[in-house]
């Protein structure tokens, strides 16, 4: 492979890295969000 293919795919896997992370992130804040609302409703 050539260089440029190389940097071409490295490219494309830290974008992919970075859009991954931010899901990731955004999903365990509703998943907390869902915990806080599960805790205020126990507490009636």
């Amino acid at each position: 492979m050539s260089l440029e293919i190389k940097s071409i795919l490295l490219g494309m896997a830290l974008l992919f890295g970075v859009v991954g992370c931010n899901t990731m992130e955004g999903a365990g804040e509703d998943i907390e969000r869902g915990g806080e609302a599960i805790q205020e409703g126990a507490r009636g």
